[in-house]
């Protein structure tokens, strides 16, 4: 690890930089990921347009297909599917026999707008664990979808429409993507309208949604369902004709306040990434040997790997913050200290 982000000394490359070096590997396009004015990029073939609406036209990034190996300075670099978000990719790093993966973000549970995880076997692995948590166990994500349908359906019916907060790149294309276009019009803000269309080049389908300036809100306001990125200045793009019921897709919604913390009514437990349980699995999966833990909850999991007797250690990038803490007492547990990384920032 380097101030610039982690650093492979052998093949001279950084991954997910957070300073401007001269060859960054990017696991995916989230701007917690990112920065501008490396002298080139290597990111995933689906992803690279993404990246480049990110960075700027004059960009040098260089696509790699899923599975495919690069020699970069007789390091063998090769990207394998992270299921985060489109493009998303864990970094796989051979040099004289021995091999080093590092995750990036990543999600095991099935989602049809991205391509599904891989495993890939490893002596090493460097993990994320932004909720690496044993409080964060996903619900089935089918479930989720009937909560919300259900949670609309229920607005319509007292006459309000329905605000849904959802991150604008990957966890708003993963709900309009699974979203029934029967219930009522879906209305989009344009940030996640705009990334949206990056997934429709790969051959992602969406249900038909309207932009809120073009819609008739008069009539159709009580019944329709608006999708807002909740960076933006949401009261702006959306005509508003009464009342409105608000909610909000992530995974943070398990924490004891997590709804009350976004100032929302409703919150739905829907992840872009691996809760404690998927990591657990997947460091399994890997038969990794030595893992490294980044982002989210480090020391807990650390700690929890070496009980079970795990080479496990500290892989702290400069970008990380600092997630809730969770207490625990006999009953479960109790109120976190507010504070923690975005899930999806974007």
């Amino acid at each position: 690890m380097t101030s610039a982000g982690p650093y492979c000394e052998v093949g001279g490359f950084h991954v997910d930089p957070c300073q401007p070096v001269a060859r960054a590997v990017i696991t995916h396009a989230h701007a917690d990921h990112i920065t501008k004015g490396c002298r080139s990029y290597l990111t995933a073939k689906p992803g690279v347009e993404l990246l480049r609406s990110r960075l700027s036209p004059n960009a040098i990034i260089q696509p790699l297909e899923y599975g495919v190996g690069l020699d970069i300075a007789g390091t063998r670099v090769s990207l394998h599917p992270a299921g985060h978000i489109l493009g998303s990719a864990q970094v796989r790093m051979e040099h004289r026999g021995e091999v080093w993966v590092i995750t990036g973000d990543y999600k095991t549970t099935p989602d049809p707008t991205c391509a599904a995880f891989e495993p890939v076997p490893c002596q090493t692995l460097i993990t994320e664990s932004t909720f690496g948590n044993p409080i964060f166990r996903w619900p089935d994500s089918a479930v989720v979808m009937d909560s919300i349908h259900h949670w609309w359906r229920r607005n319509q019916a007292a006459g309000v429409a329905s605000l849904l907060y959802a991150y604008a790149l990957g966890k708003a294309q993963r709900l309009l993507y699974a979203l029934d276009p029967q219930i009522g019009p879906i209305a989009v803000h344009r940030d996640i309208t705009t990334n949206s269309e990056f997934y429709q080049v790969e051959g992602v389908t969406f249900p038909t949604t309207f932009d809120p300036h073009r819609l008739d809100n008069a009539k159709h306001w009580p019944r329709g369902l608006y999708v807002i990125s909740p960076s933006s200045r949401w009261r702006q793009p959306f005509p508003f004709h009464g009342n409105y019921a608000t909610a909000f897709v992530s995974g943070w919604m398990l924490l004891p306040d997590g709804v009350e913390k976004r100032r929302v009514e409703t919150g739905f437990a829907l992840s872009d990434h691996a809760d404690h349980a998927e990591i657990r699995a997947t460091i399994a999966a890997t038969g990794a040997e030595r893992v490294g833990v980044m982002h989210g909850y480090i020391d807990p999991l650390v700690a929890e790997l070496q009980a079970a007797g795990l080479e496990a250690f500290s892989f702290r990038s400069p970008r990380c913050g600092q997630p809730p803490v969770v207490a625990h007492s006999a009953s479960g547990p109790l109120s976190p200290v507010r504070g923690g990384e975005g899930e999806g920032a974007s």
